[in-house]
Parts: C-alpha cells; structure tokens; sequence
C-alpha cells in the first residue's frame, strides 16, 4: 500500500506543485515553469535509479512540458487543468483490457477471489477514471483554478482512495470466508 502511495503522490507531484505555488503566489509562470522542472527532475530520478520508466509516465512528462509551456506562452492556467483530462481517458481506455489488475494483486488473491470479481474490479477503476476525466474537462473549462484545485486535490485523490479502500475491503472479505488451515485438517 505505501508503494501505490508514494506512486500516485509521484504521479501527481507536478500537479500538487503547480496547484499550491499558483495559490500562493498567482504567479502562473512561476507555477507552471516548477511543474515542468517537477517532471523533468522525477525523470531524471527515475532514470538515474534505473527504474522502468513506463510509457504513461512518458505521456505525462510530455503533457506537463507541453501543456505547461502552452501556459506560459498564453498565461491561461487551462492548459495544465487539462492535463489530468488527458492522462485519465487514456489510463482509463487502457484499464478497458479485461483482467489488467491481474498482475497487480498478490497470489492470495489470485488463487481465492473468483476471476470475474477482479475483471469487476478493473471496470469500476476504468469507469471511476473515465468520470474523472470527464468531470476534470467539465471543471477546468466552465469554472475558476479554485474550484478546480479542490476538485483535483480532494474530489480526485479521495474518490481513488474510496475506489481503493472499497476494493481491498470487498477483496478482504472474500478472502476471511475461506476455511482456516486448521479448520481444513479437522476430520468429521
């Protein structure tokens, strides 16, 4: 669990960033240019860690630093509120692939929790993802940064943190109704 937290808080570090130097100092540029430089240092990071860098996060990285320069160049903080837009409809398009979270869950799991509940599972995040995305777009072009900052921070981050703790605790169960080892070695 703390490794799918520290994952989520660096996959939305740059935006975190952007969100609280904007609301500070109201300087746009300022805001964008830490968002950008963000993205590029948790690259080099990752690089020089030499861990697998996966092919969202390249999307990421190039929306920040396109989405981000777009701001700037325009002074229309827009820009970066679209990006969660984008990342979002596209994890959401791939989590669409039936059984995608099956190589993500411990074998616990894997040999104990029925098959269809896990592809249920995978839905409900593409769907959870696919309404985010929908609702950020919606958000960041009929309202104002402030609005869409507390969307972003609470209404994103906690809805997953729902999503998440929902999933465990139904998975939890399943795996409770299983018969212990010792109940399995009493003989009738």
């Amino acid at each position: 669990m703390k490794q799918a937290l520290r994952q989520l808080l660096g996959d939305f570090l740059s935006a975190i960033l952007f969100v609280g130097i904007y609301a500070l100092s109201g300087n746009l540029v300022v805001a964008a240019a830490v968002a950008i430089a963000a993205g590029v240092g948790r690259f080099v990071f990752l690089w020089q860690a030499r861990r697998r860098i996966e092919l969202i996060q390249w999307v990421s990285l190039a929306l920040v630093v396109v989405l981000g320069g777009a701001t700037m160049l325009t002074q229309n903080p827009r820009f970066l509120m679209l990006k969660p837009t984008i990342v979002h409809l596209a994890i959401a398009a791939v989590m669409l692939r039936r059984g995608w979270m099956l190589r993500y869950l411990p074998e616990s799991v894997l040999q104990n929790v029925p098959e269809a509940t896990i592809v249920a599972a995978g839905y409900a995040w593409a769907a959870l993802l696919a309404g985010l995305g929908l609702t950020n777009l919606v958000i960041a072009l009929n309202f104002d940064f402030v609005t869409w900052a507390w969307f972003i921070s609470l209404g994103s981050v906690g809805s997953k943190v729902v999503l998440f703790a929902l999933q465990y605790a139904a998975f939890r169960a399943i795996l409770r109704q299983l018969p212990s080892p010792a109940s399995l070695l009493e003989t009738d």
